[in-house]
This record gives structure tokens, sequence and C-alpha cells, in this order.
């Protein structure tokens, strides 16, 4: 990476949005973010966000060239175009092709492409913003960080599922887990925190948000994780079930007389917290309605806080032992009842809630939120995903010369 350019352009390319942020990798918060949506919809708009605040502008075309054409417009005005170093993407599903970051080829395109069928939601969208950046940045490096990379460090006995053989062979189908750059992150930074050996340690590190995973984290390792083949699989999610009996889904289609469309709807758009309180697959929103007696929204968190414990308990087994149970994402940074509701189901590892230090958990604090014993701890870690995604860039970036893309 040329000393002379210190800026990585990080973008999360979604079917109806384009998340960004402009990272300095001297520094963990963004000199620029920001979101451009309702791209493919009437009335797009993109949004920045900065030290100075926010500011909302319409987009003149509702889609993802004209909203990286803004983004790029917005950089060349503050005179960091010259500045960039590389630009790094968040891919979803790499399958098992990829156990690390790489830079963008035109092979690696082709196989981020032959993972479509596993994230027909996620991958096409990445895969359009890729093309967009390369023709727009030609003359950078470009890589792709991938969620699924951290998880191929799980052993067979923990990816594989128990259906025909020729099913993993043919098609793919195995767990693969998700989130993982965040699990990473917060895995590495939770050893640091609690003074844990890098290289002998045991962590179940929770990704709570609108999506939510939990993952069993040996010496940086991941051994084994909630999301299976896709994110449905798991915890109970803002809209999405997690687990679920597969004889159940059947009997639903056949019940309904819902074909495969209308199923995927179902399970992927209107189940979770927001199938269970009939309300919101917002967990504010749900801990506001269950506050005031809503007895949707109290069932929906007690199931929700259940099926996470339950997961810990379970992911703790594939360690040689826990150190602690970790909290991040949204919803784990940021609720002070549903971390507390989770670890009084978590009683048999002998954690007792520092209930005043879990309250001051919140809008990126960190900390130990358990009273100090002989057992494992908890803790709430703030996730850093985009940060994550700058620093594997900036290091491929640097051994990148004569390696660039220069368009698709």
């Amino acid at each position: 990476m040329p000393p002379d350019k210190n800026l990585i352009l990080v973008l999360n390319s979604g079917s109806s949005s384009l998340k960004f942020a402009v990272q300095d990798i001297a520094q963990r918060t963004p000199l620029l973010s920001g979101l451009a949506e309702r791209l493919g919809g009437m009335q797009p708009v993109i949004t920045f966000k900065d030290a100075e605040g926010k500011r909302t502008q319409p987009l003149a075309e509702a889609d993802h060239g004209a909203a990286l054409d803004a983004v790029l417009a917005e950089l060349a005005a503050r005179g960091w175009i010259d500045q960039l170093a590389a630009v790094g993407h968040r891919v979803v599903h790499g399958g098992e092709r990829f156990t690390r970051s790489v830079l963008i080829t035109p092979a690696v395109i082709a196989d981020i492409e032959a993972c479509s069928p596993l994230a027909p939601l996620h991958n096409p969208p990445a895969l359009l913003g890729i093309r967009i950046a390369l023709a727009r940045l030609p003359g950078i490096p470009h890589a792709a960080v991938l969620d699924t990379a951290f998880h191929q460090t799980m052993p067979p006995e923990a990816y594989l599922y128990a259906v025909p053989m020729a099913q993993y062979r043919d098609w793919g189908v195995r767990r693969y887990g998700f989130h993982g750059t965040s699990h990473r992150f917060v895995a590495h930074e939770a050893v640091a925190m609690l003074g844990l050996d890098p290289a002998d340690h045991g962590l179940v590190t929770a990704h709570l948000g609108n999506g939510g995973s939990a993952t069993a984290v040996q010496d940086g390792r991941s051994l084994d994780t909630s999301m299976g083949m896709t994110p449905l699989e798991g915890l109970v999610m803002g809209t999405r079930p997690g687990d679920i009996d597969a004889g159940a889904v059947l009997h639903m289609m056949r019940a309904e007389g819902l074909g495969v469309a209308e199923m995927d709807t179902m399970l992927n758009k209107q189940s979770g917290l927001l199938g269970l309180s009939e309300l919101s697959n917002d967990c504010r929103e749900v801990e506001a309605a269950a506050a005031e007696g809503h007895v949707g929204a109290k069932l929906a968190l007690e199931v929700f806080a259940h099926r996470l414990a339950r997961y810990v308990g379970a992911l703790a087994m594939s360690l040689r032992r826990l150190d602690a149970v970790v909290f991040t994402g949204g919803i784990g940074e940021n609720s002070p009842q549903v971390r507390a509701m989770t670890l009084a189901r978590l009683r048999p590892f002998g954690m007792t809630l520092d209930a005043a230090a879990n309250e001051r958990m919140i809008r990126g604090a960190g900390g130990v939120i358990t009273v100090a014993g002989t057992g494992p701890c908890a803790a709430v870690v703030a996730t850093n995903e985009e940060w994550m995604i700058a620093c594997d860039t900036a290091e491929l970036a640097r051994g990148a010369s004569g390696s660039l893309v220069k368009g698709s």
C-alpha cells in the first residue's frame, strides 16, 4: 500500500441499499460513513455521517451506480480520492472456496458467483457492487472479505448435516456460518480485554442484531456456530425463526397450500421477533411493548433469550473450557434486558450478573457484566466489522503490486 495513500473505502452492497465507510486504518472510527437506500424503488436517498453530524440527500437515479457515484463525489469534494489505497467489499457467502479475505480477481469473482445459489439474496448484489466499484475505481486493489471464511476451521462433525453425503458432495449442503468478520473481531477484542492467552482460550461470542448468530471460538478459531447453510438456522432473529423442525415447514406448506416462494417469504421476512410478537422485528419496540404488558412481546423476548442461552450451552461443549460469553451487535451491545434474561438461564455455568455494570454497557461501552468468581464471565464488546474489513483490505493491498483488477 503506497505510504501516501492511507484511506480504505468499505462497501456493503445489499439488494436495495449500499452501506459504506471511509476508514483511516490508523483509527477505528470511520472518517465518513453512510447508507444509500431505496435503490430500485421510489425516492432513493443517501445519508452521509461524519464527526459533524448527518446529511441526507436524494439520489439522481435509483441504482447502485448512482449511489457509488454520490459516495465518490463526496470523497472528491473532501479531497480524498487520491488518498484511497484500496476498496474492501463485504461478501456474505464464500462457501468452501475461501478461508480468508482475498484480493479480487476475475477468478475470485467467478468463485463468488458460483456460491450465489447458496446466498441468492446476498451474493448477487455484492457482485453488482464489486463490478460497479471496479469500473469506477480501476486503478487500486479491491478485496473481498467473506462472512463465511472465519468458520472454515470448523471440523466435519460440526459442519456436516446428517443427510445423504451426496447432498454435500453434489450440492454443498453443509453448515457454513455467517457474521464471521464480527465474530473474529469480537473474539480478538475480548481476549485482550479479559487478559486471556491468545493461544489458549475458549469463548462463545453472540452477535445479536436483526440477524443473529453465536460461535464457539477456541484459540482464535471457529469450532462451531449457530447459523447453517443459510442465515435461517440457529437463534431467533428479527424476522427469521432460527431452528425449526423441517417437518413443521412441510406441514405449514401443506396446511396453508404454500409454494416454495411463499414459504421462503414467511421464514425470511415474517417470523422471528416479528412473528412471535405480532408487532415488530425491532427488539427496542418489542421491549417497550413488553414493559407495557403486551403478552406477545413478552413471549417473543422469552423465546429469544431461551434459544440464545440454549445455544451458548451447546456451543460451550465444543470448547476445552469456557472462559467467557461475549455479547455484541445492536441488541447484544444495547439491550441490558436481553443480556440479563440470557444470563439468568445460564446459571449452571456459575455466572452472576452485575446489574449495575450491565446497565452501563450500552452505546459502545464495553466490559465485564458479571460478578468476579471462579467460573466464566460475561462481557460486552462493540463490534467493528468495517474496521476489520479495512484492516484485511489494507494488508492485502500492501502486497498487491502487479495484481490489480482493472475492471470486469
